[in-house]
């Protein structure tokens, strides 16, 4: 799941920690209970300080994605229909609006971003 982890990516290492675990969610692929690697664990896995890995869980646990348990680690939150839907949405805004930074950067207007997606999903809505 962490394979996406960029350190050359401007976006700081644990939004990418956090985001990719939101992602987990949003797909179905991490359910409620399931456990997140441990705090040491990850962090020498993605050679990172294990603080940028606890800043990332407790940004997740804030957001009520993930329960952090003293002592037997850290774990998906059981989530709601309604919560797993709000977490999905929020992540397609996230990457929205990243997508649309991008383009913008580039010059591409939203029109032309349309059209595009059109394009690329032969008018799918899924």
């Amino acid at each position: 799941m962490f394979d996406a982890i960029d350190p050359r990516s401007p976006v700081p290492i644990y939004a990418q920690i956090a985001t990719q675990v939101r992602l987990a969610v949003a797909a179905g692929e991490m359910r409620g209970g399931d456990p997140l690697p441990s705090v040491r664990a990850l962090a020498a896995d993605l050679r990172v300080n294990p603080a940028t890995v606890v800043q990332a869980y407790r940004e997740l646990a804030a957001e009520g994605v993930v329960e952090m348990k003293q002592g037997a680690g850290s774990f998906i939150a059981a989530l709601e229909v309604g919560q797993r839907q709000r977490v999905k949405r929020s992540e397609a805004r996230r990457l929205a609006r990243q997508f649309i930074e991008t383009a913008s950067r580039a010059g591409i207007n939203a029109a032309e971003l349309r059209a595009a997606i059109d394009e690329e999903t032969g008018g799918r809505k899924s």
